[in-house]
Order: C-alpha cells, then structure tokens, then sequence
C-alpha cells in the first residue's frame, strides 16, 4: 500500500512542467503531467516545491476542484 502510495505521489507531483524539469527524479506519464499540470498550477502553487505527500494532499484537498482529467490520474492511481 505504501509502495503504490509513493508512486502515485511522484506521479501527480511530476505534473507541473517548470517542475518537472527542476527535479527529474520525479516520474509519471507525459499524458499524466499533461492531465494535471493546470490543477497544481493553480490550487497547489504554494507547495508545489514541497514534498510528493503535500501535494498529493493538497489535491486531495481541493478534490471538488480538480478537473476531470486530473481526477481520473488520481483515481487511477488509488487516491
């Protein structure tokens, strides 16, 4: 569970493109980048720098505001 956890996180923290390129350890499909890019961009930019956890939690957080898009990457990887 933890294991599927963690890679769920560095698949929606990877999202932003500014991001993405400041820190490659991060992964997640270019469709999944894609997919979620704006919905950090835009509800998470404070702690986009932070940890994989606080993102995803921000999300999480602003559940009812993530696009579809981005919804169906969370969901798909368990959260």
């Amino acid at each position: 569970m933890l294991k599927s956890l963690l890679a769920a996180t560095l698949i929606i923290t990877s999202v932003s493109g500014a991001f993405a390129q400041t820190n490659s350890k991060r992964s997640g499909t270019a469709e999944e980048q894609r997919a979620c890019a704006p919905d950090v961009s835009r509800l998470c930019r404070d702690v986009m720098n932070d940890s994989d956890l606080t993102v995803l939690g921000c999300l999480k957080a602003n559940r009812a505001k993530v696009s579809a898009s981005c919804n169906k990457v969370l969901v798909s990887n368990g959260q």
